[in-house]
């Protein structure tokens, strides 16, 4: 077996690379977003802190 061979997977090579592609596209999305929202959150709650602070 070749390298051409395993890549190309009897011809399914598409569909299950293009599978792992769209999976691992999926996961770097979510990371992202939650990254994004963590920030978000956390800025939040630091002007909600600041703004009990001034009562």
């Amino acid at each position: 077996m070749n390298w051409a061979e395993f890549f190309a997977m009897k011809g399914y090579g598409l569909y299950v690379w293009g599978s792992y592609g769209a999976a691992f596209l999926v996961f770097i999305i979510e990371i992202i977003l939650v990254r994004h929202k963590r920030k978000i959150t956390l800025q939040q709650l630091r002007l909600m802190r600041d703004a009990g602070e001034g009562q």
